[in-house]
């Protein structure tokens, strides 16, 4: 999530999907309902979210690749670098046209996620990285990730942590998130859902972060966070280092690291269907 506010709730069952122009590749701005990439006022979260999908490209090495609510499309492109197949799903329909033109390699399809448009046990991974959160009916979707994968297939979730990106709260900050987790939530999710070998990672700053974290009264985030609901300039250090951020900077750790999963800034769960 950046630091705008995005501009509509997705995926509610029933929802009837705009139309896509195939004639016409859409140029995506910044809304805030997505991440994008090569805009370096933008860096600090399009690196954070990459981060996610270069740690666990792996698990897609020659395999058959859903990412279900692919967004502009830049995560299942490197997902293609390695993976036999990627079809990628969403459901608005500017951005289903961007995909089409930008990524040849990926197979995009424009859907509702509550109703994957997809053959049962046809896939071998299934990715879903910051877009849980938006969802109106979350068991109905990872329902439909369980029917199109394959036995032994896997489904890989990332989302924003609620004990630290809606501290406090039992709404979310971000209007149009529908529903937060936290990792015992996200967790009891998947298990509900009938997946196995269920584990939970977390998302810290690493070291050059947390040095700027101090640089910045305590926290890049609510720095950029604060200068965006005010509409006003940026001063240059901050613009400097948010712009200087690589997926380097970024720890992803599961719960032997020494670090309280609950203390994280996003969630990593991998889960495996039996």
């Amino acid at each position: 999530m950046s630091t705008f506010v995005p501009d509509v709730p997705q995926h509610r069952p029933g929802d009837t999907l705009p139309e896509v122009s195939p004639a016409k590749p859409a140029v995506l701005t910044l809304t805030g309902e997505r991440t994008i990439p090569d805009l370096d006022i933008e860096n600090y979260w399009f690196r954070r979210h990459q981060v996610v999908y270069q740690r666990l490209a792996k698990q897609c090495v020659g395999r058959d690749v859903l990412e279900a609510g692919c967004g502009e499309g830049y995560g299942a492109d490197l997902i293609a670098d390695v993976a036999r197949r990627v079809v990628a799903v969403d459901y608005d329909a500017a951005t289903v046209a961007h995909v089409r033109h930008r990524y040849s390699r990926v197979e995009v399809m424009q859907a509702n996620l509550a109703e994957l448009p997809l053959p049962t046990a046809s896939m071998d991974v299934v990715v879903n990285f910051q877009v849980i959160e938006h969802l109106w009916d979350q068991a109905q979707f990872v329902a439909e990730c369980a029917r199109v994968l394959r036995p032994s297939g896997v489904l890989m979730v990332s989302t924003p942590n609620r004990i630290t990106f809606s501290p406090g709260r039992d709404t979310p900050i971000n209007p149009f998130h529908t529903r937060e987790l936290n990792a015992a939530e996200l967790a009891a999710l998947l298990v509900d859902a009938g997946f196995a070998e269920v584990s939970v990672s977390g998302l810290f700053h690493g070291p050059r972060l947390r040095e700027m974290d101090a640089r910045h009264g305590g926290s890049i985030i609510d720095a950029q966070i604060a200068r965006a609901i005010a509409d006003a300039p940026w001063p240059a250090q901050l613009a400097a280092d948010v712009a200087a951020v690589t997926t380097d900077d970024f720890d992803v750790v599961g719960t032997g690291d020494g670090r309280d999963i609950d203390d994280s800034l996003d969630l990593v769960a991998i889960a495996v269907r039996p």
